[in-house]
């Protein structure tokens, strides 16, 4: 594996991780809940950012990796799975929502790692469903942590609400779509 700024920036979005669940774990008693909120959505926005800007960087740079291609999904998956959990906790979305959204990541995973051993995996590659379902969680997880109206009027928790929804509903569209598609495979392995 060599290091390279692409591969640094995937690395930090996994390591974002701990800080998130710090932020609302960590007792401490000078930090108020709306500061919680607003330091878990900066962090959890800027380790967004780098889900974008690494896989960017890494085509611009001609640094491209198959452990690149490897890890940025992962920490993708384990950024939005560690948020799932923490709203969960605090109460902000509904178990059925986060048990769908991360019981899909771990199938299609799995599917994606079968299919790969069987030479198969472009079968099951990243389509237009998985990046707008990507896109919906990513914008409605930081509305969600933020939780508070912002400038008083705009009310981010009930948007944000509703884009988890529609990010579930995605999910379950992207896996049906994975699952079609690797099926002919599925059924002549067994």
């Amino acid at each position: 594996m060599r290091w390279n700024l692409p591969i640094a920036l995937t690395w930090m979005r996994i390591l974002a991780i701990p800080l998130l669940v710090a932020i609302y774990l960590v007792p401490s008693d000078g930090l108020s809940m709306p500061m919680r909120n607003l330091l878990a959505t900066v962090l959890f926005v800027a380790a967004a950012i780098t889900d974008w800007f690494d896989g960017w960087l890494a085509r611009r740079m001609d640094q491209t990796s198959a452990f690149g291609a490897f890890l940025d999904p992962v920490a993708d998956k384990l950024l939005v799975c560690a948020a799932l959990v923490l709203l969960l906790e605090l109460q902000r979305v509904g178990a059925l929502v986060a048990v769908v959204i991360i019981g899909r990541e771990i199938a299609i995973s799995a599917l994606r790692e079968w299919m790969a051993q069987t030479g198969a995996r472009a079968s099951v590659a990243v389509n237009s469903i998985g990046k707008f379902k990507t896109t919906a969680q990513l914008v409605a997880i930081p509305m969600l942590l933020y939780h508070e109206p912002l400038f008083g009027v705009i009310p981010v928790q009930q948007i944000g609400t509703w884009l988890i929804y529609v990010a579930a509903v995605l999910t379950l569209w992207s896996m049906f779509y994975y699952l079609k598609r690797a099926w002919p495979f599925l059924r002549d392995a067994s």
